[in-house]
């Protein structure tokens, strides 16, 4: 399904805008630049604040689903399920605007103009802000973003249901604690064939309303005011209409952190003149002197000025109460029963099973003690992620264990160690909690470790409250004593099986060695510990997909600060993962058959390919078919990610899938960042995994290769 607008009734807004843009004053007009956009009560203007977010649920603003963070969103594969989600967060979004207008409440988080998602590439495990994006494949996060954009706006003809905004545009991905001053240097090869896409695919087909400049510069250039991003790719190449908005005080980095300019009235006349509409912080005031003295042309302050009515307009905010079908969402929508329900079944199809000898699922009725040990069992904070909301409820690791197995089971429980310092009290001795875990394991039939990161250790330069590096990560390790309680749990000789939450991919080595199991839980949601009971005890199944590559340790990467593709990512990494891209067990078995490709050749328009998937096993699961294009080229990815669909089966039941793969698909970048499409042998691989040695090692199958011809269009 396509989105398709009523471009009548949008043109018809831009004129609205355009009239009401003519009846202001130069400072009027300077004032609606800003995030904090005033009242006009003589031409009928309410205040409004532009900035919100809604990464993975209504964040900041009160009461709203935490739904998992968005990388545990990408495992989930679904695109499907990625748009119903985002709807959902719209309706809540819409129903807290809706009750907050009532009572005329114009705060910031307040708005219908949500800066999500974040379609950046997570392209090394070191980079803090990773786990806010759909992972390190540009044709996944480009899918993702555009349905996810597609739920929050909304299909309704004449209204968007809510705004939704592709970040940070462009090249940008770490290191945090410079990012005010850092220069990224990516090849035109590198940024049409890794960086570019996702936004491409979310201004394209998923019509964004928004799209948010970052921090960086970008070969050169700082990217809320480059013309080469903002207007020769957004406006040019891709024929972006909607507005653009600075990241927050970005501009002001101008001539503080790349000095580029000098001043801050030349540092808003290189953004304003190049494409940047909209100011998130206060910089924009100086464009009143900027347009008296010259530097901007108040046409072009007019031009982001239509732009931002426009996107109101598109709204409703202009029009009578009723006048759109999401007037009528009432804030009983919010953290209704509805909502618990979908943001477990999230919580519970983001869950990756990375290693299992048979261990899981656990049968409860044949344990009668459990310990659960770590800093993650009970933690909240481990739920969430950043950029979240609040809920009325949290079910941590250990309540959701707790709450499964009631009084048939005793749960022993010990934090083990603090998430990072080396005790867990100032004035107790190092490894203080040591004892309690070897105890814990001794009275147990089987160990849970809850282990991992949280927010506190990875996240946004200035958000985060580490003494790592501004939010990043130092290194691929378990933090603080982790890794030695884990170590005692193994010791035991316990049966092991290892919960962990991050964001993030971890060098968990020792645990692939000598735990019975692993679940990847990431950022699980307020839901988190409800669903991961569930998966464990074997009432659900687990579905997910890494988004990212496990390494075995940072000497596989280059420097953090090199953009260059070489080397990263399961596209073009030359050493075998711990676990691969595409990867994720299950408790039931699928089986791939009558592979076939509908067309003899890739033709002028694409290929099409069926298969049937069938349930092997005993239980009903889900499973994602991987397509995989590989195409041999010059600096060409081993093979690169072109087709997914989820698909859910009952034991012994099979479904056709069809896959379309478009010719772009069977192109590669060259070094001067056209698409070249040559005649000539191509594979396609499908499979439920990606077509590598490692993915074969771990799973005991093979991804079935096509070969095929390319012909001249």
């Amino acid at each position: 399904m396509e989105l398709v607008k009523n471009k009548e009734k949008v043109a018809a807004f831009r004129e609205r805008a355009k009239e009401l843009v003519s009846q202001m004053t130069l400072k009027e007009k300077v004032d609606q630049t800003l995030h904090t956009a005033p009242a006009i009560p003589r031409l009928g203007i309410k205040a409004y604040n532009w900035w919100n977010e809604a990464l993975h649920g209504v964040a900041r603003a009160g009461i709203a689903t935490v739904f998992p963070q968005a990388i545990g969103l990408a495992a989930t594969f679904d695109e499907d399920f990625l748009e119903e989600l985002a709807d959902a967060i719209a309706t809540e979004g819409r129903a807290k605007f809706n009750m907050q207008q009532e009572h005329d409440d114009t705060d910031i988080y307040k708005g219908l103009t949500f800066w999500s998602p974040n379609v950046n590439i997570f392209r090394d495990p070191r980079w803090g802000r990773g786990h806010e994006t759909y992972g390190e494949d540009p044709y996944l996060s480009g899918r993702l973003g555009t349905r996810f954009i597609w739920g929050l706006q909304g299909h309704d003809e004449n209204y968007m249901k809510s705004a939704a905004c592709a970040k940070h545009f462009a090249v940008h991905s770490g290191p945090e604690d410079v990012r005010h001053s850092f220069n990224a240097v990516a090849t035109k090869q590198d940024m049409y064939e890794t960086y570019l896409p996702a936004f491409k695919t979310c201004v394209k087909e998923g019509l964004v309303e928004a799209v948010m400049g970052a921090y960086n510069r970008t070969n050169g250039e700082p990217c809320c005011g480059s013309i080469e991003l903002l207007q020769k790719i957004l406006r040019e190449e891709w024929g972006f209409e909607g507005h653009v908005v600075s990241d927050c005080w970005a501009i002001k980095d101008f001539h503080e952190g790349h000095l580029v300019t000098t001043t801050p009235v030349e540092s808003v006349s290189m953004a304003m003149n190049n494409g940047c509409d909209l100011n998130c912080g206060n910089l924009f005031y100086y464009l009143e002197q900027a347009v008296k003295e010259g530097r901007v042309p108040e046409k072009r302050l007019d031009e982001a000025l239509v732009n931002l009515f426009t996107a109101r307009m598109k709204l409703g905010a202009f029009d009578e109460k009723g006048n759109n079908p999401y007037d009528s969402i009432t804030y009983e929508s919010v953290d209704s029963a509805a909502m618990k329900e979908l943001n477990l079944k999230a919580a519970t199809k983001s869950v990756v099973l990375l290693k299992n000898d048979g261990i899981l699922p656990l049968d409860k009725t044949k344990l009668k003690t459990i310990g659960v040990i770590g800093p993650n069992a009970n933690s909240r904070a481990a739920l969430v992620g950043n950029y979240e909301g609040t809920s009325s409820r949290y079910i941590t690791i250990l309540e959701g264990i707790q709450d499964y197995v009631g009084d048939d089971v005793r749960v022993f429980t010990s934090e083990g160690c603090h998430l990072y310092k080396p005790k867990t009290s100032n004035l107790a001795l190092e490894n203080n909690r040591i004892s309690e875990v070897k105890e814990i394991c001794k009275l147990s039939d089987v160990v849970i470790a809850c282990l991992g990161l949280d927010a506190t250790l990875e996240g946004e330069e200035g958000d985060t409250g580490n003494e790592y590096g501004s939010g990043d990560k130092p290194n691929l390790d378990l933090p603080g004593l982790q890794n030695e309680v884990l170590a005692e749990i193994i010791k035991s000789g316990k049966p092991a099986i290892l919960v962990l939450l991050t964001g993030s991919a971890m060098a968990i080595n020792f645990a692939d060695e000598h735990a019975n199991a692993i679940l990847q839980g990431w950022y699980p949601g307020a839901q988190g510990g409800k669903a991961i009971a569930r998966i464990l005890f074997g009432e659900a199944n687990p579905e997910g997909k890494l988004p990212v590559t496990f390494y075995r340790s940072l000497k596989e990467l280059p420097a953090f600060t090199d953009y260059n593709m070489k080397g990263r990512t399961y596209r073009y990494m030359t050493c075998d993962a711990l676990y691969p891209f595409g990867y994720g067990l299950s408790y039931t078995e699928f089986a791939f058959e009558n592979i076939k490709a509908l067309e003899e050749s890739v033709t002028s328009v694409g290929l099409n390919i069926s298969l049937t998937v069938r349930n092997i096993g005993k239980m009903a699961g889900g499973e994602t078919v991987q397509a995989y294009v590989k195409i041999c080229g010059k600096n060409a990815p081993h093979f690169q990610l072109k087709g997914i669909k989820k698909v859910s089966l009952e034991p012994g039941e099979a479904k056709e899938v069809k896959l379309f793969l478009p010719r772009e698909a069977f192109g590669l970048y060259n070094e001067e960042g056209e698409l070249v499409i040559n005649k000539g042998e191509v594979s396609v691989f499908i499979g439920g995994q990606a077509p590598n040695k490692r993915s074969e090692e771990l799973t005991g199958k093979k991804a079935y290769e096509l070969r095929l011809s390319v012909l001249e269009e």
